[in-house]
């Protein structure tokens, strides 16, 4: 982890529970990502953050942008 950046908050909202594609409904990380996050760098960090933001405008078109 870089040590002169904060590291990216997880963006977990309590609702853990992973569909039948090993997705989580609350966050939209897979099982994998949940579980490597404590040891992603940032950089990795943002590119789940920007595949689970993907994933959840699959599943509503309605999602914000950020």
């Amino acid at each position: 982890m870089d040590r002169q950046q904060k590291p990216l908050k997880s963006p977990c909202v309590s609702v853990c529970v992973l569909n039948r594609d090993d997705i989580c409904i609350g966050c939209y990380r897979s099982g994998g990502e949940i579980s490597d996050w404590g040891a992603m760098d940032n950089q990795r960090r943002r590119e789940v953050l920007q595949r689970a933001a993907a994933r959840e405008k699959r599943v509503n078109p309605f999602a914000s942008q950020q």
